[in-house]
């Protein structure tokens, strides 16, 4: 992930260098992507956007970056091998005054050439996507990278638990030129079981137990055991009862968990979550082909994902779907800045939105509000017109009522969506 350690004396002549800077303003991280261009002891560059100019002497660097109101915010710090700590010199929000905050620094090794294959086997693993850990993997747009998820209880492909149950995810992998306001394509390219069982619940989530039946449900919510047939693409009970004796159903695996780290003011979200960074968002549509969108809201994006699922029907409404591990593949694009109110998920056969809200009243009114979105910046609708297509097209579906947010996906099939606006 880093590069192996240079001395200050050698930077003179090395390539521009990219570290992820992280400035503790009264508790709260804000991270930015700083990039050096070390002349002798003269450094020039940038921090995201914010030119910076400054100088190094020996071990110390101290520069200055300049916002676009002009104003400067001075670094003052010590390099040693790959991290930089120091103090950062901000003007104050509120007043005039000016404020001193630790910062720490992450030299990051962002490889050149042509696109790589890479192949990243997890150490651990996160149970909340943020901002504050440092990368698992540098990645850049185009390399095609192979890893593997855990389940949602923290069981790996062997049986062995490997991380704290909740839906821990792989990551993040920091991708390399992202920056807050582009909006980052993930590609699922390959999703494959890599073990041949799966767990889920009996039973029903809160949001769709019926009052008839809560009486009857007093005794479910146990275990239950499924076996993956990963030659045929099939799973089956176990232990079935008599009923479902020869009940077997095609297995499509997917990612539950998916999504990029939230704004700065945010704090790390819980795995079991969701929100515009995506999260915990349980919609079985994201699998193998599909493309996921996100807006980037953190220097490199941050990506994380998790919570394969073997199957998943509509809803999640046994609270667990086949919980199981998952060989993973995938690539990434950035995209020009655009607002996105929410991920967008693209398949060979159509568009889809994920409205996510604490009631499925409003994941249905945030899902509708995203599609007229999209309509608008990829066609050129209106409103009036958008509505027009929504009222014949729609396809609403209810994603997740297992989270603490219920999930309504939107979709439109290809075959109905009118012909894209130009440029």
């Amino acid at each position: 992930m880093v590069v192996a350690l240079i001395t200050l004396a050698a930077q003179a002549s090395a390539a521009p260098q990219t570290w992820l800077l992280s400035v503790d303003r009264w508790g709260n991280s804000e991270h930015s992507a700083l990039t050096l261009d070390i002349a002798g002891n003269t450094v020039s560059g940038t921090l995201d956007t914010w030119p910076v100019s400054g100088s190094i002497a020996g071990d110390h660097l101290r520069f200055t970056a300049t916002d676009s109101h002009k104003v400067p915010h001075t670094f003052d710090g010590v390099v040693k091998g790959d991290s930089l700590t120091g103090t950062a010199d901000y003007p104050d929000t509120s007043n005039v005054a000016r404020v001193r905050h630790s910062f720490s620094a992450l030299r990051l090794s962002i490889p050149e050439g042509p696109p790589r294959r890479l192949s990243y086997a997890p150490q651990s693993f996160s149970n909340s996507f943020t901002a504050d850990l440092p990368p698992a993997l540098v990645i850049r747009p185009g390399d095609i990278v192979s890893t593997h998820t855990i389940d949602s209880g923290g069981i790996d492909a062997q049986g062995h638990v490997a991380a704290l149950y909740g839906n821990p995810q792989t990551g993040h992998f920091y991708v390399a030129g992202a920056k807050a306001g582009d909006v980052l394509a993930v590609h699922i390219r390959r999703l494959t079981l890599n073990r041949d069982y799966a767990d889920s619940l009996d039973g029903f989530s809160g949001r769709a137990m019926p009052v008839s039946l809560a009486s009857q449900a007093k005794e479910l919510g146990k275990r239950v055991r499924w076996q993956l047939d990963r030659k045929a693409g099939l799973a089956r009970l176990e232990d079935p009862p008599a009923a479902l004796k020869d009940y077997a159903v095609p297995v499509r695996p997917m990612l539950g968990g998916i999504g990029v780290a939230p704004d700065f003011g945010f704090p790390p979200q819980s795995a079991g979550d969701s929100g515009r960074w995506g999260g915990n968002m349980d919609f079985n549509a994201i699998g193998e082909g599909a493309t996921v969108y996100f807006p980037v809201f953190q220097p490199g994006a941050m990506l994380f994902l998790g919570d394969g699922h073997a199957l998943q029907g509509d809803g999640e409404t046994t609270q667990w779907a086949l919980e199981t591990s998952l060989d993973v593949e995938f690539s990434v694009e950035i995209l020009p800045a655009r607002p996105l109110a929410s991920p967008r998920i693209e398949t060979a056969d159509q568009l889809s939105v994920l409205g996510q809200a604490p009631s499925l009243d409003d994941a249905a009114r945030a899902a509708t509000a995203a599609m007229v979105q999209w309509l608008g910046q990829d066609y050129g609708l209106s409103v009036s017109e958008a509505s027009l297509v929504l009222g014949v097209a729609a396809e609403y579906h209810v994603a997740t009522l297992a989270g603490r947010n219920a999930g309504i996906s939107l979709s439109l099939s290809r075959a109905r969506l009118p012909k894209a606006k130009k440029g």
